[in-house]
């Protein structure tokens, strides 16, 4: 991601979900999407497509959001029980 394009990673929740790359890359592309930065889930799908192994993979999603659990309350998400 390039410095000038930089933002604040958004939150993800990724722990806990199928460890499928094309499924947390799916996730975090539309993380990113929700955010405003469609350029930067096409840019990141495109890198992890392209990465050499799973790890490799993790970590550049890791570079474009901040990977959370899915059992961690999201702070964009307004809903209130009662």
């Amino acid at each position: 991601m390039s410095n000038e394009n930089k933002r604040t990673k958004p939150d993800c929740p990724l722990i806990g979900e199928d460890g499928n790359i094309f499924h947390l890359v799916g996730i975090a592309a539309k993380t990113l999407k929700r955010n405003g930065m469609s350029t930067e889930a096409t840019e990141m799908s495109e890198k992890v497509f392209n990465s050499g192994s799973y790890e490799e993979a993790l970590g550049i999603i890791g570079e474009y959001v901040n990977i959370t659990s899915v059992d961690e309350p999201s702070e964009d998400i307004g809903l209130k029980m009662g």
